[in-house]
């Protein structure tokens, strides 16, 4: 079996709490082929000693002063080698030590690979699955409802890929993945849960300033008349989630 070559990238700053936990899901793992490359923004507060204790599986460590996380996201993706790249922020975690195994364990030679995310809180309890529940088929149309899969468990080949956009701060993510998106051919669902993502991230804590960057990104994408219906089908699908479930994250 050929292991094509994974670039995960972890993007960090002043996160001791949490860094540790995605640091040692990366070390565990039992996949033979991965480039792992963190980038910290001159953390102060203990992180880079965390770091260093995980520097075997460290292939490239960049610590220095950027200019916001897509920035320093981009510093990653401009050092990647790998067939695929995944990010991997701080505080999420792939899900188990044979989750690469089982993504590149199905059809060779996609474009994407996606699959399920769990939440966990804090305490690294797992709380429950996502409001948005991921596509039994994924393209770049898929979002038009609202991000159905995480950044944390989508795997896209690098050749696809381009720098995020610095004019988005907090949603240039799902810009990225549309437009690699909209070049894949093949497009795998592995059908596993693939990534654990810690609620309560930058995204949330600017909420709406979140929403109005993703509707920008769907209008750009979908149209402004579609956005508005889409929108419209958004709000209704998560009045009757909070009636019926309370509310819950995303």
């Amino acid at each position: 079996m050929a292991y094509p070559k994974v670039s995960i990238i972890t993007i960090v700053y002043n996160n001791v709490r949490d860094i540790g936990f995605t640091l040692a899901s990366v070390d565990e793992q039992t996949y033979p082929n991965i480039e792992y490359i963190v980038i910290d923004g001159k953390s102060t507060d203990g992180t880079l000693a965390v770091i260093e204790e995980y520097k075997d599986s460290i292939n490239i460590l960049v610590s220095e002063k950027d200019q916001g996380i897509y920035d320093a996201m981009n510093k990653g993706l401009a050092l990647a080698t790998g067939d695929y790249v995944l990010f991997l922020n701080s505080g999420d975690e792939l899900y188990s030590p044979n989750t690469l195994e089982k993504v590149f364990g199905n059809e060779d030679n996609a474009d994407i690979y996606y699959g399920e995310t769990r939440l966990v809180n804090e305490d690294r309890e797992i709380i429950g699955d996502r409001r948005h529940k991921t596509p039994e088929h994924f393209d770049w149309q898929s979002f038009k409802y609202g991000m159905n899969v995480c950044h944390q468990a989508i795997y896209i080949k690098r050749s696809l890929t381009s720098p995020y956009d610095l004019q988005y701060k907090l949603s240039s993510d799902i810009d990225w993945v549309i437009r690699a998106a909209k070049q894949a051919k093949k497009v795998v669902n592995v059908k596993e849960y693939v990534a654990k993502y810690l609620v309560g991230g930058m995204s949330q804590q600017r909420h709406n300033q979140s929403l109005k960057e993703r509707y920008e990104i769907f209008k750009k994408y979908y149209g402004f008349v579609p956005n508005l219906i889409n929108h419209g089908v958004i709000a209704v699908r998560l009045l009757l989630h909070r009636f019926k479930n309370g509310k819950t994250r995303d």
